[in-house]
């Protein structure tokens, strides 16, 4: 498959003076481009609160319902966690301190993922080839489910609009016992590309540690203290609710109604400005929601993360401002949803119509 090119568009400007606009802003402001101290102790109460309900559950004796309901809450806190924190700390925006980014960018590996494997395929991969086939390593879901028209279709996607939230709830187990060590073992970390380096001898210790680690404290301890059968209820639990919560979030900033999925020439070129490219396939949802802003990491403003994907989402509310503004005037289309229900429905209705096609 050849490589990707993103050719100078008529709307070369339009990056420039985005870039022009978030300079002013913090040069007038004085502030830092990454997180402050309200992030950091966001991000404190969150993992405070993984690590609280993870002794309540494992150590003290509970009945099965409180505990089912605890581990319902303890896996959207993790999603939460991977939302600010390892988000964050992998796009080196959580921190101007690089060792702090470090620590928040390896909370991934302690929830089960690898924060190296990570940033090849989000940083590099995703953010560079957003929604383009056989490139974005975020929409290669197998054929399970087709998720734009540039993917082939068959019959029981006709029923994907009813079964993505089963597949939605089995995406994090997939990820970490199998997509791991897929990538690990291939060395191939994104799809279509040469494989990866070889990790350093500290990645490859980590990513083993890590990993044994994750097994003993979410799956073995629990079976020491409860035995096999509760433990393994208890993990799937908090499983499936953090994949359904980390993949809906992923899902409605690019798969709806309106965002694009380009293809380019024979020769991979494609005659579009990298960054009006971004706006094209990425959507905002429920900026007005204080709760879901705090909760999600900034990830309802995915336009302006992608944009200027260095800056902390704490910045997000007054980037949008001037992102907007610029959109407009350059006709570039800005996709939003009003509330996260909305882009939900957006969501749902994209993979009928895909399926139905």
């Amino acid at each position: 498959m050849a490589p990707v090119t993103f050719k100078p568009h008529k709307y070369s400007r339009f990056f420039k003076e985005i870039k022009e606009k978030k300079d002013r802003y913090f040069a007038e402001t004085g502030l830092e481009v990454t997180g402050n101290r309200k992030l950091y102790t966001k991000g404190a109460i969150q993992v405070a609160s993984a690590l609280a309900i993870y002794v309540v559950v494992v150590f003290l004796p509970l009945p099965g319902l409180w505990a089912a309901l605890l581990c319902v809450i303890f896996g959207f806190n993790l999603a939460v966690i991977g939302f600010n924190v390892m988000h964050e700390g992998g796009h080196q925006s959580f921190s101007k301190h690089a060792w702090l980014n470090t620590i928040a960018a390896y909370t991934l590996n302690v929830l089960g993922g690898n924060a190296h494997i990570w940033k090849i395929k989000h940083n590099v991969n995703h953010h560079t080839y957003t929604n383009i086939e056989g490139h974005d390593a975020d929409i290669d879901v197998g054929s399970l489910m087709r998720l734009h028209e540039h993917q082939p279709r068959y019959w029981f996607h006709r029923f994907q609009h009813w079964y993505w939230i089963f597949l939605y709830g089995l995406s994090y187990i997939a990820w970490v016992f199998y997509r791991d060590f897929q990538r690990y073992f291939s060395k191939q970390f994104v799809p279509h590309m040469t494989p990866n380096a070889q990790m350093k001898f500290s990645g490859h210790l980590i990513f083993w540690i890590t990993k044994v680690g994750y097994v003993m404290a979410y799956i073995v301890i629990p079976a020491v203290m409860w035995g096999w059968a509760d433990a393994l209820i208890g993990f799937v639990i908090a499983a499936v609710v953090c994949g359904i919560t980390t993949s809906v979030v992923f899902q409605l900033a690019h798969v709806v109604e309106g965002t694009a999925f380009p293809v380019g020439d024979d020769a991979g070129n494609i005659n579009q400005e990298w960054a009006v490219h971004q706006v094209n396939t990425t959507a905002n949802f429920a900026t007005g929601n204080r709760i879901l802003f705090w909760l999600l990491g900034g990830l309802n403003f995915q336009v302006e993360h992608h944009l200027l994907p260095r800056i902390s989402h704490i910045h997000y509310p007054q980037i949008n401002k001037f992102v907007k503004e610029t959109c407009q005037r350059y006709g570039v289309i800005y996709h939003e949803h009003s509330s996260m229900l909305q882009a939900l429905v957006s969501h749902v209705m994209h993979l009928r119509r895909l399926g139905m096609q």
